[in-house]
Parts: structure tokens; C-alpha cells; sequence
């Protein structure tokens, strides 16, 4: 798809399509189309219940006229507009486009002169993640149709690139996260860092089973020993021209099947659990816009990739392991093993010395039960960190919500253990206990937010711009962070 901006006179425009954003009870932006649109479409709001709500789109036949149809596209009351408002309008749009087999359009919003970069770049994410689609599997695709063009009425050239730079970061994302475990394992996914790395310009460094061993990363090697494919750490580097303003550690859980170890999973739950590595794709997306997009910060993208898997060398209930900080980890439940292995991965990265570390890991069902499946659980060490990322993801729309950090009583359920920590802390709060544990791993004076992404990291359903499967959540939001720092 490509998206551009067209500043013509609208009333000199002649393709496919019109697509007019309008807010709920005012379709006066109508007027501004040519005479002959006008008329046809006001004939049809007279009979049709069309009121401008967010998610209504009303399809207007105007063939014969300059244009084959107009469309008209709610976007809510005005005062509650935000950008997400018009990311998910564009996205909605798109998925009727593709229905109505419509190849290009023509995109007006109600506000006049000039789109800001902001909502130019959401109605250009918008449109790029609605259109996506996951059918590499499928061996017929006579019926996949895709917009082909969409033009924004005056947008800003700038909100374009960054927009389609963010979308296609995160399309990138979904489609690894939709690759089954069969094809995308510890080995083939260090294979796709290496290759983005050497496409895109970044340092990339790959350890294999023995020098994670060599570099004590036992913890990451126990829970990925009992598979037939070894375990694998990836390590990608940006360095940005000039001086840094700051050094970000971008940390993602990237288990590319979890079966649960010897603590197996019910058949139910072990299935679809080829999106457990989602954290370590959106590591990926992100440091593939990042090295497009050129921040005035060192970024560095950090994975720990195994499969957790029940052989006869698979790690036990009762094994105490060492990582890679010198803190022994007593392991209570094999099904805990994302917080082990990112255990190695944090304390790698925290010997960077950034001053910043964002982790992402599908961790635990207990944040799905406290927020749902549409919401990540936050948790940090530093307050004034944790507010920006959660004004960020109010811009974004990829939902995050605070859990506290705080309960000492609960802290001593993973204390109350014959080594250092333990890895679990029951089922009452563990969506806080995982955090905690996390915490263990954090270098001393660095501000670090856990994103746990176990719930909107996957969708059973199409809504705004997702689709069923993989969502590449928080790629957009850890990309405007990085923008904001260094842009």
C-alpha cells in the first residue's frame, strides 16, 4: 500500500473513492465536496441512520460522478477525539475498502487547513495495520484484495514516513509472532536477527549453547536444555552519529514454544503458544525502525531464546540454577520458565550500564485475569519513568495499567525459598510476584519498566487494527519513547 498526501482541490479529484471522517451529529464536511457529491449523499443521509458514531462507516454509490463512492466514516463526539480515534477509523475504513474490493481513496477529516504530524502519522499506521493479513499458509489467494493508494487530504509528508516506518515495524512483528514454532525455534530466530541486522546496519551478535554456558547464563540454557533445538541469546546494537542523549535496553521474552517442561500444559492452554516469543519479535520490529529511523540513542535489542520443552534433560521442579548475576533461583514450576530466562537476560543487559531497561514478556495468566485480554500490566522501579510510558500508550492506544511494586508480604513468597529467589509466588498476585522476581535481575540505579504483554499480545478477534493472531503490541509504544529521548 502506498500512502501519500494530496493537497489539490478536493473538488478536483477524480478516482475510486472519497473517504470523509465526520464526528457524531455533524456532517456539515460534507459541503465540502463538488455539487454533484453533495447532493447524492445528502439524498441518502435522509433515509439512512447514519449519526457519525465511532465504527460506523456508510457506503454512498456515486457512480457517474467524479468518484465511484463516498464514504462516510464516524469517528465519535468531538471532545473525546484522540489520535487513536483516527489510527483506529483509518484501520476500519481499510477492512471496508478491501470488503468493497476498492483500490484507492481519497482520506478528509473534519479539521481544516493542514493535518498536525500526529494525526497524519495515525491515519497512516492505521491504514497500513488494517490492511494486514496473514495467508503465507494458505496455497489459495485468488480472493486477497488490497487497497492500493490512500491519499491524505493535506497531510504532512514527515507523519507519512514515521507512520509507515511504525506500521510496517509492527507488521513485521505479527508475522513473527504468527510463525509456528516449527519454523521460527531458538536457531532460525537468531538467523532473522542476523539477517535484519545485516539489512538494516546493526551490530548483531549471536551466542550459541556453549557460550551461554561460558558466559554463565545458566539460567537461560536450564530451561532451554530439554529441547532437541539448543537455545540461543541475541544481542542487536544501534549507535546513533555523534554523542548519544541516552542507552535504552529493550529486553523481550522470546520463547518460541512453551509446553510448559515437565509441569506440562493441558492441551488447551499449550496451544497457540508459538506467540510466547512475542516480546523478543517486537525487540525485532523495534530495532528495524530504529535503525530507519535514526534516534540520537544508543539502543541496544536483547533476546534469550529457547524452547521449553519435556525431555529426560529438561529442567525439574526442585533445580536450583545460577544465573547470570550470581543469584540462584530455586525452580518451583517448570511453566514459570519465561521469568528465568529473561533473568539472564536482564542481568546482560543491566552490565551495559543503560539508563533505561523496557522488558516485554507474555509472563503470566494473572495479568489477564486482573486487567484482560486487551490491557499489558506495568511495573516498575522509577515512577517518573513509568508516567511517561503510560502517556506514550495513551497516544498509541496500546493500553498499559500500573500494578504495585510494593507489597513487601507478597515479595516474601519468593523469598521463602532455599536459594536466593524463588520462581514463582503462588496463584494470588502473580502477575506482581513475576515482576518481582524480574526486579531481582535489575541493575542497581537503572530505571526499568516490565511490560507484561501476556494478554494483548494476541487476539482471538478482529477489531480497530488487529486481527486474530499475533499484534505486535508495544512495538509503537517503545519506538515513540525512543523518539521522544533521542527524535
Amino acid at each position: 500500500m502506498e500512502v501519500k498526501s494530496y493537497r489539490d482541490d478536493i473538488k478536483a479529484y477524480k478516482g475510486k473513492s472519497i473517504s470523509l471522517m465526520v464526528y457524531e451529529g455533524d456532517t456539515r464536511p460534507v459541503g465540502r465536496l463538488s455539487k454533484g457529491l453533495v447532493n447524492r449523499v445528502k439524498k441518502v443521509l435522509e433515509v439512512e441512520d447514519f449519526k457519525g458514531k465511532e465504527g460506523e462507516i456508510l457506503k454512498v454509490p456515486t457512480v457517474g460522478l467524479s468518484v465511484n463512492a463516498v464514504y462516510l466514516v464516524g469517528i465519535g463526539k468531538k471532545e473525546k477525539v484522540s489520535e487513536d480515534t483516527y489510527r483506529r477509523a483509518s484501520a476500519n475504513l481499510i477492512k471496508r475498502l478491501k470488503k468493497d474490493k476498492v483500490e484507492s481513496t481519497l482520506v478528509l477529516t473534519p479539521r481544516r487547513g493542514d493535518l498536525p504530524e500526529e494525526i497524519t502519522k495515525a491515519l497512516t499506521e492505521g491504514a497500513i495495520l488494517g490492511s494486514y493479513s496473514f495467508d503465507k499458509y494458505k496455497s489459495k489467494k485468488e480472493d486477497r484484495f488490497e487497497v492500493k493508494e490512500v491519499l491524505i487530504y493535506r497531510g504532512e509528508d514527515k507523519g507519512i514516513e514515521k507512520g509507515r516506518i511504525f506500521a510496517e515495524a509492527q507488521n513485521y512483528t505479527r508475522n513473527l509472532v504468527n510463525e509456528p514454532g516449527n519454523v521460527i525455534n531458538p536457531v532460525t530466530l537468531s538467523e532473522e536477527a542476523k539477517r535484519l541486522a545485516e539489512e538494516y546496519g546493526l551490530e548483531c551478535r549471536i551466542y550459541d549453547e556453549k557460550e551461554i554456558q561460558e558466559m554463565g547464563m545458566m539460567a537461560l540454557y536450564s530451561v532451554g536444555k530439554g529441547s532437541a533445538t539448543p537455545p540461543r541469546f541475541i544481542h542487536l546494537t544501534y549507535r546513533p552519529q555523534g554523542k548519544a542523549k541516552e542507552r535504552i535496553a529493550i529486553v523481550g521474552k522470546g520463547l518460541t514454544f512453551d509446553s510448559g517442561g515437565l509441569n506440562i500444559k493441558p492441551g488447551d492452554y499449550m496451544r497457540n503458544m508459538k506467540m510466547d516469543k512475542s516480546g523478543a519479535c517486537a525487540v525485532l520490529g523495534i530495532m528495524k525502525a530504529v535503525a530507519q529511523l535514526k534516534p540520537q540513542v544508543e539502543v541496544h535489542g536483547i533476546i534469550a531464546a529457547a524452547e521449553n520443552m519435556p525431555d529426560g534433560n529438561a529442567y525439574r521442579p526442585d533445580d536450583v540454577i545460577r544465573a547470570k548475576n550470581g543469584k540462584y533461583i530455586e525452580i518451583d514450576n517448570t511453566d514459570a520458565e519465561g521469568r528465568v530466562t529473561m533473568a539472564d537476560s536482564l542481568s546482560y543487559a543491566s552490565e551495559l550500564k543503560p539508563d533505561k531497561i523496557i522488558d516485554m514478556a507474555t509472563l503470566t495468566g494473572a495479568c489477564m485475569v486482573a486487567l484482560g485480554e486487551y490491557t499489558a500490566g506495568l511495573f516498575t522501579n522509577a515512577p517518573d519513568f513509568a508516567e511517561e510510558i503510560k502517556e506514550i500508550a495513551k497516544r498509541t492506544g496500546e493500553r498499559v495499567w500500573e500494578l504495585p511494586m510494593d507489597d513487601e508480604r507478597l515479595r516474601k513468597k519468593i523469598k521463602n525459598t532455599v536459594a536466593d529467589v524463588l520462581n514463582t509466588g503462588g496463584r494470588y498476585g502473580g502477575a506482581i510476584t513475576a515482576a518481582m522476581f524480574l526486579e531481582e535481575f535489575v541493575g542497581e540505579g537503572i530505571k526499568w519498566v516490565h511490560l507484561d504483554i501476556a494478554g494483548p499480545a494476541w487476539s482471538k478477534e478482529d477489531y480497530a487494527y488487529y486481527t486474530k493472531g499475533g499484534t505486535g503490541f508495544g512495538v509503537r509504544t517503545c519506538l515513540e519513547y525512543i523518539m521522544k529521548v533521542g527524535g
